[in-house]
């Protein structure tokens, strides 16, 4: 038989992160000795609190439907987080939890987004490689707005007005980012508000990785500026903070018309969570020395793993303020992200994700997640130092 697909579906790329992960598990599986840095997934257990409460939960048989909005003493209690530490002025009724923050930003973007009408959502790139593809498949148009590694990959009113037009519904912020480590300063969030004002639209703000910053720096929740605060959509979840990742927890925080067509939207597609994951999350929320253990420990990692790499000729790392992501520069003999990260794969057995997949702005890049064992991280620096060394070697023999 001859299959019919939906042609949206059939241009959509799949995810870049996951394949180089795959690559990396058919070499192991070949018995190649392989050290992934491409997997943004924490190295820690969920706190055991949050897990003993799941399993309570299932042993009491809370293990039936539940609303579309989500369990209401979660929804409390995120109000609560938000309002305490992102001085975003929230209630139960404005928050909507999620299969996974990931289901949260296609639920924003499904939700302000006419399939067929060409409407528009512009990404800040480099951007976290699922973006683009949620937009598509929720029947946008995707816009990059490319930043500069050279400025640290700052956002200017010059690179936003560039790519906006009639068309534009909203714009997707990512911070603490995922690809670079940057976080949202105060004057880039007024330029973002200044120019969602200009422009009468929205903005989803995706702050999964809000709780991991490091040198006392904190990035800004766009919610919390009164003047936008009505046209944001705040994401967020507990993969990233509290090592939640297999338990698919996301949440959103908008104003309340907002969030009752994103129920709408629930209703019809995923029912609802299940009761026992969020008294999970609801415990999880109160770990607080668990997750400053995980942000202590990801610290200490960066900061060894960062100087090792600055310290490789060829390479150029960022300082990454937030995330647990290492992304670099790299002179290797006119090659271009796809071709670095093979060639690390290759001849390092590191397994890197190319910086082009996160748009435009990481040429000659690489991502590489410091959520990994220590004795990995060094191992892998021992291996980079010495495959990048053969390239400049033969280089300067050809000179």
């Amino acid at each position: 038989m001859k299959y019919k697909f939906n042609e949206t579906l059939l241009n959509i790329p799949p995810s870049a992160s996951l394949a180089v992960s795959e690559k990396a598990k058919k070499r192991r599986a070949e018995g190649v000795d392989i050290i992934t840095l491409a997997t943004g997934e924490p190295d820690f257990d969920t706190p055991d609190a949050a897990r003993i409460a799941g399993i309570t939960g299932i042993a009491e048989g809370h293990t039936h439907y539940n609303t579309a909005l989500g369990l209401p003493a979660l929804r409390q209690r995120i109000a609560r987080k938000l309002a305490e530490e992102n001085d975003i002025d929230a209630s139960s009724e404005n928050i909507i939890l999620t299969p996974g923050g990931k289901y949260a930003v296609y639920e924003a973007v499904r939700t302000l987004i006419t399939p067929g009408k060409g409407e528009e959502v512009l990404i800040l790139n480099p951007a976290w490689v699922s973006y683009g593809p949620i937009v598509m498949a929720a029947g946008g148009i995707p816009v990059d707005v490319e930043l500069s590694f050279e400025s640290h990959y700052k956002i200017t009113r010059e690179a936003l007005e560039k790519r906006v037009s009639s068309r534009t519904r909203a714009v997707i912020v990512n911070y603490p980012n995922n690809p670079t480590g940057c976080i949202l300063s105060q004057e880039e969030a007024a330029t973002l508000a200044d120019f969602a004002l200009a422009h009468d639209l929205l903005l989803i703000s995706d702050e999964i990785y809000e709780r991991i910053t490091y040198d006392g720096n904190q990035s800004v929740s766009l919610a919390s500026l009164p003047r936008i605060a009505d046209r944001v959509i705040t994401l967020n979840g507990f993969s990233k903070s509290t090592a939640m990742t297999g338990w698919r927890l996301g949440y959103a925080c908008a104003p309340k018309e907002i969030i009752n067509k994103m129920s709408i939207l629930s209703q019809h597609t995923i029912s609802c969570l299940s009761q026992f994951s969020m008294e999970a999350a609801l415990v999880a929320l109160d770990c607080q020395e668990d997750m400053k253990k995980m942000v202590e420990s990801y610290d200490d990692r960066r900061r060894f793993f960062v100087k090792g790499l600055n310290e490789i000729p060829g390479i150029t790392c960022l300082v990454p303020q937030g995330a647990f992501y290492a992304w670099a520069k790299v002179d290797l003999a006119e090659k271009d992200s796809f071709e670095i990260a093979d060639y690390l794969l290759d001849e390092a057995r590191v397994a890197v994700v190319p910086g082009d997949c996160y748009g435009k702005g990481g040429n000659c890049c690489i991502r590489m997640s410091f959520a990994t064992a220590e004795a990995d991280l060094r191992e892998a620096l021992k291996r980079m130092r010495h495959a990048i060394g053969k390239i400049n070697d033969s280089a300067e023999v050809k000179r």
